[in-house]
């Protein structure tokens, strides 16, 4: 019995930044599409519009449409293509890191040079340690050879003088500056000479080797993510695992080109930590084909000359022969089973800045990644269907905001569905009666709010009728007043009479009664021109959506009125409130029949008796077509004067009737501004000239004055 008092129940946290605020619902949403949908009556388009354009609430939620996420994505593409140079960028950073390694270690010959203490005795030995650490760092029979020398270096150094040993140095120096001086030009060749390369000073000797690793690494990353290790730093284990996982991954590949299903499971049990976040062989496929596209991107933005220098540079970092076979064997079966033909873009970068191999391989990654996204984004325009759409794709790419839109924009139909407002019919989806009084309510109030701004005055009234709601002042009861007592003020007029006391007897006098606010209940036609100059003249829109917010209103706040809506173009035709909000376009006919409208307008209020009966006329267009028997029925031409008789005649018809006739122009001419008064005068109803943009405020406004009026 108490669940009601805890329905709605609140959590709070300490802001941290990470929380999500959602400011979008179901009103934000018909709200956002009620304007495309009123002018085409068409719910699919005005969803596909809404996609394209996203979404504001009034309270500031927001998510983005299509339109701008793409235009944000190719910013930031265009941002990145005029900031760096691919075509030279990934060869000069290596040539750059390559320089500083050799300019570090001639600064460190100098400093032996020039540094006394190493001219001691004790010299020999730190020499040892040196080229002993850079033996480390090569092959074992690398090492051999250079234990080997250093051996024979420290026999020949044990007898030698201070003087000697000076000579001796600077002849290894000299030595060491030629070697570097005549180092190849091409970054595979010097790197391949620095390789057999004794290393005097520790700091370029480790600045080496990490360009070695990280090179070796990002070379075999382009294939496997999980590439941990440089194969330099590799064990025999780790060698002999790898290869064999290349050999039981290629055995894996030749099987799906045969048509076989391979074990991937067994594979990934076996070998699953060279593949993270990989759960099928064709993600498998997908992964490593997306790395070597990357790859393969920035060899397709290099020169003949620095494509040939970089392939070089990565068949000498594969070091071991027989993984470079199997490597190659590798690429030929992924490029079996997918074609890299699909994948090769050539992104033309015109920046200056520089990328080292591995920030290299990353962008061209993001790049493409980018490309796809961006299909994605035109097959989900294309084929109405957002949820083609990677979401987690456009946050690594764009960010938590499009995420987050996206993510709304998914969840649109679902969230209109739950909140009643729509409903699936076979293939498609249409509103719901709910849906429909909700747009209702949203013209009615776009209107209204613009009355507020502008305030419009009032119109005088000649209508009354019965009924009428209570105020809060009071008055003496006269005979014939509704008896609504105000039974505090009729109490105090006895009292202040004859004073206290009880009995209290009370007399005709003392009986006060609430004023009430008077009524009227009227039948009401609201008459649209539906003829092509109200498409041409881009009025429909504005009608009907007066149509509409006129309908919402009457039966929210004015249950007991009677409204009718009657279309007319070449022919009239009423509409029922189901119908209005599906007026489209289609809809419209060459010709304004504005006597067949009339004399449906008539038929209609004769159903009731009240005496309040008026037709709402918007038209952009005097009348154009008549009846006449000999030709078969209705004719059509403009100008019209016997359409103009005929129109005139049914108003004549209306007047008898008691039914007022109030029309609202929606175009400034001469000639119709003449009939229109002619109209008027016969029927002696109102005309206004209103721009279609202020239409609502001017019609809605009056009908709501002639509703009201205090009575005393």
């Amino acid at each position: 019995m108490f669940e009601r008092f805890h329905k709605n129940r609140y959590g709070y946290s300490h802001w941290d930044g990470t929380q999500r605020i959602d400011g979008l619902d179901a009103d934000d949403i018909l709200k956002a599409l009620s304007d495309d949908y009123l002018e085409n009556g068409n719910l699919q388009q005005a969803l596909r519009r809404l996609l394209q354009e996203g979404i504001r609430s009034e309270d500031g939620g927001r998510a983005l449409g299509l339109r701008e996420m793409m235009q944000r994505m190719r910013n930031m593409r265009s941002e990145q293509l005029n900031r760096y140079n691919m075509a030279s960028g990934v060869m000069d950073d290596l040539r750059q890191k390559l320089e500083q390694i050799k300019q570090l270690e001639r600064d460190g010959i100098q400093r032996r040079l020039d540094d006394p203490s190493q001219q001691s005795g004790s010299q020999p030995q730190n020499e040892q340690q040196s080229q002993q650490s850079q033996a480390d760092s090569q092959s074992q029979h690398s090492q051999q050879s250079q234990q080997s020398r250093q051996g024979q270096t420290d026999q020949e150094t044990g007898d030698l003088t201070p003087e000697q040993m000076r000579k001796m140095l600077e002849m290894i120096a000299k030595r060491k500056q030629e070697y570097l001086d005549k180092l190849p030009k091409d970054v595979p060749g010097q790197i391949k000479s620095l390789s057999e390369y004794d290393f005097m000073d520790d700091q370029a000797r480790e600045k080496f080797k990490e360009l070695m690793d990280t090179l070796q690494q990002q070379m075999m990353q382009q294939f496997f993510q999980g590439m941990q290790q440089s194969l330099q730093n590799m064990t025999p284990e780790d060698i002999a695992k790898m290869r064999e996982m290349i050999r039981d991954l290629n055995k894996m590949l030749r099987e799906r080109q045969e048509g076989h299903e391979p074990d991937f499971d067994a594979f990934m049990q076996k070998h699953g930590e060279y593949f993270p976040g990989v759960n099928s062989l064709d993600d498998l496929i997908e992964q490593m084909q997306q790395q070597m596209a990357a790859m393969q991107a920035i060899m397709d933005n290099l020169s003949p000359e620095q494509r040939n220098e970089l392939q070089n540079l990565m068949e000498q970092l594969m070091g071991d022969d027989r993984i470079r076979v199997d490597m190659l064997e590798l690429a030929q079966n992924l490029e079996a089973l997918a074609p890299m033909d699909q994948e090769r873009t050539r992104f033309p970068f015109r920046g200056s800045e520089s990328l080292p191999l591995n920030e290299a391989m990353r962008m061209m990654g993001r790049m493409q990644q980018m490309e796809g996204l961006e299909d994605q984004f035109q097959m989900a325009r294309r084929l109405d269907d957002i949820d083609t759409i990677d979401s987690q794709k456009v946050k690594e790419l764009l960010g938590d905001e499009e995420y987050q839109s996206i993510e709304q924009l998914k969840e649109l139909m679902k969230t209109l569905e739950e909140a009643g407002y729509i409903q699936k019919k076979g293939n498609h989806w249409e509103l719901t009666a709910r849906g429909i009084r909700k747009i209702g309510q949203k013209a009615l109030q776009d209107i209204f709010d613009k009355m507020k701004r502008d305030g419009f005055g009032r119109h005088a009234s000649p209508f009354r009728g019965t009924g009428g709601e209570r105020t809060d002042e009071s008055k003496k009861y006269q005979f014939g007043d509704p008896f609504l007592l105000d039974l505090e003020k009729t109490l105090m007029n006895s009292i202040h009479r004859r004073g206290t006391g009880t009995p209290v007897t009370l007399d005709k006098e003392d009986f006060e009664v609430y004023k009430t606010e008077f009524t009227t209940q009227s039948s009401t036609v609201l008459m649209i021109d539906m003829s092509l100059s109200m498409i041409y003249n881009g009025c429909q829109q504005a009608a009907k959506k007066v149509a509409v917010a006129l309908e919402s209103l009457i039966r929210s706040q004015f249950p007991r009125d009677n409204l009718y809506i009657v279309g007319f173009s070449y022919l009239a035709r009423e509409y029922k409130p189901e119908e209005l909000v599906e007026m489209s376009v289609y809809d419209n006919d060459r010709g304004t029949n504005m006597a067949h409208g009339l004399m449906l307008a008539r038929r209609l209020l004769a159903r009731h008796r009240g005496v309040n009966k008026q037709i709402i006329m918007i038209t952009d267009g005097s009348p154009t077509v008549w009846y006449e028997e000999k030709y078969g029925g209705w004719q059509f031409d403009f100008p019209s004067p016997l359409a103009e008789q005929q129109t005139l005649l049914e108003a004549q018809r209306c007047t008898k009737d008691g039914i007022v006739i109030n029309t609202f122009m929606l175009y400034d001419n001469e000639w119709m501004l003449a009939f229109i008064d002619q109209l008027s005068k016969v029927n002696r109803g109102r005309m206004f000239y209103a721009d279609k943009d202020n239409l609502g405020e001017y019609l809605l406004f009056d009908y709501l004055s002639n509703k009201r009026k205090i009575v005393s």
